[in-house]
């Protein structure tokens, strides 16, 4: 269960990159990603297969301190996640991996079975 703030919702959060978060919209997703551009409010990102996606609504009092985060919120359209909370992943993380597994977890012979 997603352990967020009382705002969040109390539901499983799906990992996934740019291309499979159009899929979710209207879901609770997680996106690890890259931090190209930040503010007050928003930031762009790059997602595990290269593609960029706008975080909205960051929380009050969030530490982005890494290049690499993870990103949990609610996809509100096929380009834009809504920021429920964020992870720091550290100085460098291997996207391509990143991006491997979440094709395998999306992959029909596995997806609803191993992964939620």
């Amino acid at each position: 269960m997603y352990s967020g703030d009382q705002e969040g919702p109390k539901e499983l959060s799906t990992r996934v990159n740019s291309a499979r978060l159009p899929q979710f919209t209207g879901k609770s997703v997680r996106l690890a990603c890259k931090v190209l551009t930040l503010d007050a409010n928003r930031m762009t990102v790059e997602a595990s297969d290269g593609g960029q996606v706008t975080v909205v609504q960051i929380p009050p009092n969030t530490n982005i301190s890494d290049p690499y985060v993870e990103v949990i919120g609610k996809a509100t359209n096929p380009t834009t996640i809504q920021m429920y909370a964020c992870v720091n992943l550290g100085q460098d993380l291997d996207m391509k991996l990143v991006n491997d597994t979440i094709e395998l977890i999306h992959d029909n012979r596995f997806y609803q079975k191993m992964f939620c």
